[in-house]
């Protein structure tokens, strides 16, 4: 959208709002409490806005499988051998039509307050982005919400056959009894059963899924003949093809801005670019973001409709690298050359809930290690910026909650709880995200990366932005100690960017204060830079 980057905030719903203490490992939610959806009141969504966010995604509020019982609401009950956690991934659906009972104050009214929390997120003037998980959903899944006439995934499939091209949802082990390597008691006085078994989701087309192999899910069948090599059967259109269509049109009825695709990748392009379409047909301005990992693919994907893709490979790697002195700051320039011809599609992002916190032992140790890279990522390019909730304030995710245990993450299994803060990282999140919101440089700009004229910096990293005549140069220095730097401005920006040579007066917009700055070609200026951190000059 033109004149207004877009900045996502990914909230993990159940834990937000939660201010219960206890934090007992594997505790359940009596114990541990969870956040709900009434806990975003128009002062909290007031809040998320005036730090500079315009969409917000609520992670995990669609119905999943979980320990917690609540089949006195009529509620299926999950069989804990096949949960991951007291409180379950949010990545195992159980019921698309549904909304997570756990986030509910009124269990009963579950969609009604979703609904509500729609309209106040728009009214706050943010939009909505919930997750769409299409490759795979829990074991037991089983909709209790479905409209009227809509047939159960897996409902009509014949489980005689391991793949039917346009009638099966599922792909199955004809006569083999699933036989993971956990015990399926857990607990329970009778075992979890499945025969025949169902393919596991992460294309696991065996009946013994191991440890590391998403064993809570099952693989849904897009038309795509696994056991024959990965042939497509997409003509006529494979039923799951029909029902997830029917899914997305559900949700975006509901207002619903955007999707956040779970790994977009291991469904077909074929079918995004059905889905995708059909979907705007009804939905002009809804837009998709997708999990894709592998950049061979990310053309691909674009041209099936996605609005905008992870870029995780390259870019996230990339910069992970860089504050952790693994690699120097053209590695930097590297990860955006990869993806130019693409570059407002991709999505820049340091933290979300897959990946270790940047506070974590595992990462930087201090949230505030990671903010040239926040400046970075969130200033040189018009494409959208993510940040996941906590990051703000330096959340360390060193908990070791239950099931997810002490691995630089924040728990997406277990009931538990994070103390939000104000810090001064606080402060320097909200100038960033403001600055790449308000600015028409970020919003509209070109970008001109100046570090070919600069390779004496190895920890350093520059870039222009300039639309009409509105010019930024920003300087992140990722070492740990402060230095001066002469910076060269190559003669080649002034011509691409319609730079005029003469003095300019500089205001660094993240902390206000001035100074005169003469830019020439191939003349050097030199910047005092704080450690850790970064200038964003305006130039006037």
């Amino acid at each position: 959208m033109k004149g207004s980057k877009i900045i996502i905030y990914q909230i993990f719903t159940r834990l937000y709002g939660n201010r219960c203490q206890t934090r007992k490992p594997n505790g359940t939610i009596e114990e541990n409490g969870c956040g709900k959806l009434n806990d975003f009141t128009t002062s909290v969504l007031k809040q998320i806005r005036e730090m500079g966010v315009s969409h917000v995604w609520y992670t995990g509020v669609i119905r999943h499988a979980t320990m917690t019982d609540y089949t006195k609401f009529g509620i299926p009950r999950q069989h804990p051998a096949v949960v991951k956690g007291r409180a379950g991934s949010p990545y195992a659906i159980t019921d698309y039509y549904d909304i997570d009972p756990d986030l509910a104050v009124d269990v009963n009214k579950r969609m009604e307050e979703f609904e509500k929390l729609v309209n106040r997120t728009h009214r706050a003037g943010l939009k909505v982005i919930i997750d769409f998980v299409p490759n795979h959903v829990a074991r037991q899944y089983h909709s209790i919400c479905k409209p009227e006439g809509v047939r159960d995934l897996g409902e009509d499939d014949n489980r005689e056959i391991g793949f039917d091209p346009q009638h099966n949802n599922f792909y199955y082990c004809p006569g083999q009894t699933f036989t993971p390597y956990f015990d399926l008691y857990h607990g329970e006085n009778e075992p979890y059963t499945e025969c025949p078994a169902k393919a596991t989701g992460n294309d696991c087309f065996h009946n013994a899924p191991g440890r590391n192999d998403w064993y809570e899910t099952v693989k849904l069948n897009y038309g795509v003949d696994y056991y024959a090599g990965g042939v497509g059967h997409f003509n006529p259109t494979p039923d799951t093809w029909t029902k997830m269509l029917d899914i997305l049109l559900f949700w975006a009825s509901k207002g619903v801005d955007a999707f956040r695709c779970d790994m977009a990748e291991m469904v077909p392009a074929e079918f995004w670019a059905w889905a995708t379409g059909k979907v705007r047909a009804q939905y002009p301005d809804i837009r998709f973001i997708g999990e894709v990992y592998n950049p061979a693919e990310y053309r691909h994907y674009i041209a099936s409709g996605f609005d905008y893709l992870y870029d995780k490979v390259g870019m996230y790697d990339a910069m992970r690298d860089v504050i952790c002195h693994r690699r120097p700051t053209d590695a930097i320039t590297w990860a955006w050359q990869q993806t130019d011809d693409i570059r407002d599609h991709m999505l820049y992002f340091l933290e979300n809930h897959d990946e270790q916190r940047i506070a974590s032992e595992f990462f930087a140790g201090a949230g505030e290690n990671g903010v040239p890279a926040l400046v970075v990522n969130a200033l040189m390019q018009k494409n959208p910026f993510m940040l996941y909730f906590g990051q703000e304030w330096g959340e360390r995710g060193m908990d070791e909650e239950g099931f997810s245990g002490r691995d630089g993450r924040t728990t997406i299994f277990d009931y538990w709880s994070l103390e939000p803060q104000q810090t001064p990282l606080t402060a320097i999140y909200q100038k960033v995200l403001n600055i790449a919101r308000t600015e028409k440089a970020v919003s509209d700009g070109q970008m001109f990366d100046v570090m070919y004229a600069n390779k004496q910096y190895y920890r350093q990293y520059a870039f222009l932005r300039k639309a009409g005549k509105d010019i930024l140069l920003v300087v992140a220095n990722f070492d740990d100690a402060p230095l001066t730097m002469n910076l060269t401005l190559p003669g080649h920006a002034f011509n691409h960017l319609e730079i005029q040579e003469k003095a300019y007066q500089a205001e660094d917009l993240l902390t206000g204060q001035t100074t005169s700055l003469v830019l020439m070609r191939d003349h050097s200026i030199a910047l005092a830079l704080p450690a850790r951190g970064a200038l964003v000059l305006k130039l006037k």
